[in-house]
């Protein structure tokens, strides 16, 4: 009997060669120094002032990031601003990106958002970024504590572990106002109800009229942090929220004499320094000379000196200026200006392409004189 190998059959009508079928459907990575055009898609309603803004490429790309990672945004606000997002979807579904605002009073770039973002609207993004993430589907103990939208970056990297496996042992402490203010409260339910091994806690500081309650009432507390972790003393701890929450919680486990380095935070609140994640041997500290420079910023007509070492921000700050800043590390490219004329020693850890460089733009609160310099902020 003469039997034909099944590599020599022909292929059947109405089959496909799955090699070509493979090649045909590869989706590019999207490319930070090339990629800078996000459409969105959906725009979910989460809560009263809360939504959640769905992007994609203009073409099929899949996005690399880590979960807790951001991207910054450019809006047209007011002429245009910079505003950093966390990414709050899951970073095992690489197709598009998921960021979660809440409507700030006053706030120019949340309010356009809400007001004027809507499908099939795009947006010029750069990044991701950012270094506050830890993989939650490791063999560690960790304890999760968030505040308001603070949720965001742990979100992230709750959804990606319940994604890619069941997580190990993670706790997750959320702090709202009130039960109409919690972020994801029914998601939550959903992971808990799928994962055996998270477990989630909740406290509002405030009943609601129109949302029956009986969770944990009042801020977090240390008597109420054993209640809902009682073993955080032996875990990792990533907290992120506004300030004052986050002072609290390093006061509260201060108090419990927590090893504190075993504790990251995360913040972007404007203007101020973005908290650190985990520690990283510092960059060698470039050459400084003992020359002072003259930087001019043409349009409010300032000029200063510059004293060696000074940032740009720095002297913006000293001539009475408040551009807007973030992480004042060169990572989230929020204070992205144009350098008019004059050199400039640039250290920046990712927040701006080489493109815009060439274009001579630079990042102001990582950037030194090395001249006479005019920027443009």
């Amino acid at each position: 009997m003469n039997i034909t190998p099944k590599t020599d059959r022909a292929r059947q009508p109405g089959t496909r060669d799955a090699s070509k079928f493979t090649e045909a459907t590869r989706v590019p990575l999207w490319d930070p120094e090339v990629d800078d055009i996000l459409v969105c898609r959906q725009v979910r309603q989460e809560t009263h002032d809360v939504k959640t803004f769905v992007f994609s490429a203009r073409e099929p790309r899949a996005f690399r990031f880590y979960p807790g990672q951001f991207m910054t945004f450019e809006l047209p606000v007011e002429g245009m601003v910079s505003r950093c997002y966390t990414i709050s979807g899951s970073a095992a579904r690489p197709y598009r990106i998921e960021i979660t605002v809440k409507r700030v009073p006053g706030g120019p770039a949340s309010n356009w958002l809400h007001d004027y973002m809507i499908p099939g609207k795009e947006v010029t993004v750069s990044g991701p970024a950012g270094e506050f993430t830890t993989d939650a589907t490791a063999d560690k103990k960790l304890l999760f504590i968030s505040a308001g939208s603070g949720i965001t970056p742990l979100m992230s990297m709750t959804r990606t572990a319940c994604d890619l496996s069941e997580p190990t042992d993670l706790h997750f402490i959320h702090a709202a106002r009130t039960p109409a203010d919690l972020i994801f409260h029914d998601e939550l339910s959903l992971l808990i109800s799928q994962n055996p091994t998270l477990k989630v806690a909740l406290t509002c500081q405030a009943s609601s009229p129109s949302h029956a309650w009986s969770g944990f009432t009042g801020r977090l507390s240390l008597p109420m942090l054993h209640l809902m972790s009682p073993d955080f003393m032996d875990r990792q701890i990533f907290c992120c929220g506004p300030g004052p929450f986050m002072d609290s919680v390093r006061a509260m486990l201060a108090e419990a004499n927590f090893d504190m380095s075993n504790y990251y935070e995360e913040s972007f609140d404007f203007g101020a320094e973005t908290a650190g994640s985990f520690d990283e041997p510092a960059d060698a500290a470039p050459e400084i000379s003992d020359q002072t420079f003259r930087v001019s910023f043409p349009k409010t007509g300032h000029v200063v000196e510059c004293s060696p070492g000074m940032t740009i921000l720095s002297a913006a700050r000293a001539a009475g200026l408040l551009p807007i800043s973030s992480c004042q590390r060169g990572i989230c490219g929020t204070c992205k200006s144009r350098l008019i004329s004059g050199e400039v020693d640039m250290q920046h850890g990712g927040g701006i392409r080489q493109r815009e460089i060439d274009q001579g733009k630079i990042l102001i609160c990582c950037s030194t004189p090395t001249s006479d310099i005019e920027v443009e902020i």
